[in-house]
């Protein structure tokens, strides 16, 4: 893992969440998600070190100008949209920011840019990947999630307490903090998520 990047393994299906910083060796993947357009989420380089002939690619609407260039198969998700391939299906969510700005009025992560959040449900388990966001209020509608993957890094996304906030609201098995130790946050905001969020769910740390 790296940044918002996660390998998901299921019974027959590799998925990579955001490529970003990826080892030029990797299992390929069978799909991959791209929760919005910036640099450290949609990276063609990584992206093209983890696709093969047959990757589906899930990637929110805002990101068609730069995947243009992949000869890949693209589907475009818009918030509350859900694609089905077999026992695996991508539900797209909001992610949006509600109080970090880049200046007064300008959110870093605009609603209208319609950057996303997935939650991917392999069988009977639902994974949240929450892309860029602030904790939401649509969240509250997003149904129950075995696993969250939230970040925790502040500035542009939630801080570590605002993450904290959104696991009392999804009820998470587990909650995984991410968005930290690579563009900004420090493994200190993974650590501060996991001493409060662990009251609720059980919390791990995969990056040091």
């Amino acid at each position: 893992m790296n940044h918002d990047t996660f390998k998901i393994v299921g019974e027959n299906n590799v998925i990579y969440t955001d490529p970003y910083e990826i080892e030029e060796q990797v299992e390929k993947a069978d799909f991959v998600t791209v929760s919005h357009s910036h640099l450290d989420h949609l990276s063609i380089d990584d992206i093209k070190k983890v696709i093969k002939g047959n990757t589906i690619i899930l990637a929110s609407k805002n990101c068609q100008d730069k995947l243009k260039e992949l000869k890949a198969d693209i589907k475009y998700l818009i918030s509350r949209e859900k694609v089905e391939f077999g026992q695996i299906s991508f539900f797209a969510v909001p992610a949006y920011n509600i109080n970090k700005f880049r200046a007064l009025g300008q959110p870093f992560h605009p609603r209208q840019q319609n950057g996303v959040g997935l939650i991917i449900s392999i069988g009977k388990y639902k994974i949240y990947h929450a892309g860029d966001t602030d904790n939401i209020p649509e969240a509250s509608n997003f149904g129950q999630v075995n696993i969250a993957l939230l970040p925790v890094s502040g500035t542009y996304v939630m801080t570590a307490d605002e993450a904290v906030e959104m696991v009392k609201v999804l009820k998470p098995k587990v909650a995984i903090p991410m968005h930290y130790g690579s563009i900004i946050g420090t493994q200190e905001d993974a650590k501060r998520f996991k001493d409060k969020a662990s009251k609720y769910c059980e919390v791990v740390i995969l990056k040091n």
